[in-house]
């Protein structure tokens, strides 16, 4: 740690004191010999586990070939063959295209750059509580602004928020679903008070929000959100940098939500590891941008592409969106015990195995438990599981482990994660009833 601190900088923060010697499946082992369960999964991008021996195999047979071409100069066939199952696997109907690039910010930035080159159309509406990247582009997308945005303004203009769907702090303090879900219909209201239909290229949304606390909306949210869209002949973008690849108990978080989006970013769990990310959509907007106007030097690496088809395969031999939904019921069960038994578990909430806690200092004033939640965090770490924390708030413990987790490591896990809610809960004297 004094080595980090001496040749390191600071903005590179870190959620855990823990330093990482080796790692398999679920399970990871710190330089001290501890082992640790991971409920982090490199933030969500692990779903088929820490070094599944398919994609090692995948990367070894790689590496005995080339390492590196760039495919703007010279293309290989597993870039092509990533873009084809992408293709196949992206929701929504006709023929697609795809774009390789290196990172979930990244694949932001081209989506909104297609957009507005296909729409010819310059604005772009994102949602409150979003996360969408580190870039400016990204940044300016991106709702949080510490520790993200302060400091580092100005951003690119033309971007627009609007609320999400986030029914346990409605932003019009109305209740679902009396409320006849008004944060989707609110957006032509946008459209007459704040910028004109026809200016919007495109809508960039999380179909769950990811950092902004695994907030999940009403069912009615997208369809209703979707059919704006159409009408104005707006783009809709569905950013499913942590949301893909079986998270949620389906490839995309779309398919359960009941929409088709234009365009799908993607990263995170694609390679098992390794840095890659896409856009992949409808196959007219993604051929708008002419020879040249998109790529990278290292976009589409060939390692990557190799661990990505390696990764697609084991999602689907091993039918991991259904262990998704197994462990999202396994966690549900468990949770839905916390916030009968303590005034600090406020919301339980997710889709798949996409699912998180909301911690408050009292369920009738929702008063976010900031502190609180730090404390669960360290008291997990200290025995052995790594989370970690996300929210506006910083009051949300979202749960982002391998689908590859076996049942005895899941009940070790939420063991101590309980053991920590009881800890932090008695202490600030959030307890209010004992089960029996």
């Amino acid at each position: 740690m004094q080595r980090r601190n001496a040749a390191v900088v600071q903005a590179a923060y870190h959620a855990t004191p823990v330093f990482v010697a080796k790692a398999e499946g679920a399970v990871i082992e710190d330089v001290d010999g501890n082992r640790l369960i991971d409920f982090a999964g490199g933030i969500g991008c692990l779903n088929t586990g820490h070094r599944a021996p398919a994609v090692i195999d995948a990367v070894r047979r790689q590496l005995d070939r080339f390492l590196h071409t760039s495919f703007n100069v010279l293309p290989y066939e597993s870039y092509i063959a990533v873009c084809e199952r992408l293709n196949a696997l992206a929701p929504g109907r006709g023929p697609k295209k795809t774009l390789l690039v290196n990172t979930g910010a990244e694949a932001v930035e081209n989506a909104i750059k297609i957009a507005r080159c296909y729409t010819k159309r310059q604005a772009i509406i994102s949602f409150e509580d979003a996360f969408h990247g580190r870039t400016y582009m990204a940044m300016a997308a991106t709702s949080k602004t510490h520790p993200y945005k302060a400091g580092f303004e100005p951003f690119p203009s033309e971007v627009y928020r609007i609320p999400y769907a986030y029914c346990y702090r409605c932003s019009y303090s109305l209740k679902y679903p009396s409320c006849d879900v008004h944060c989707a219909r609110h957006i032509e209201d946008t459209f007459k008070r704040v910028v004109a239909a026809e200016s919007v290229a495109a809508v960039i949304v999380e179909p769950v929000l990811g950092e902004g606390g695994f907030v999940t909306p009403p069912a009615e949210f997208y369809p209703t959100l979707a059919a704006s869209c159409r009408k104005h002949g707006i783009l809709l973008i569905a950013d499913e940098v942590q949301t893909g690849f079986a998270r949620t108990g389906a490839m995309f978080a779309c398919e359960r939500l009941g929409f088709e989006p234009d365009l799908v970013t993607m990263a995170k769990s694609l390679t098992g590891g390794l840095p890659m990310a896409a856009v992949t959509g409808r196959a007219e907007i993604m051929d708008a941008p002419g020879a040249g106007q998109l790529g990278g030097t290292f976009s589409g690496n060939p390692l990557a592409c190799e661990a990505a088809l390696a990764v697609l395969d084991i999602i689907e031999r091993e039918d991991l969106c259904a262990r998704a939904n197994v462990l999202g019921e396994r966690f549900r069960k468990r949770a839905a015990k916390w916030q009968a038994q303590w005034e600090l578990v406020g919301d339980v909430r997710g889709l798949g195995a996409m699912q998180a806690l909301e911690l408050v200092r009292a369920k009738a004033t929702r008063q976010p438990a900031d502190d609180e939640t730090k404390q669960v965090s360290q008291y997990c770490y200290e025995h052995g599981l790594v989370t970690i924390t996300a929210g506006s708030y910083g009051n949300v413990i979202r749960l982002l482990m391998p689908l590859v987790i076996t049942d005895a490591q899941m009940d070790e896990a939420l063991d101590v994660l309980e053991g920590g809610l009881a800890q932090v809960a008695e202490n600030s004297g959030a307890l209010t009833a004992q089960l029996t």
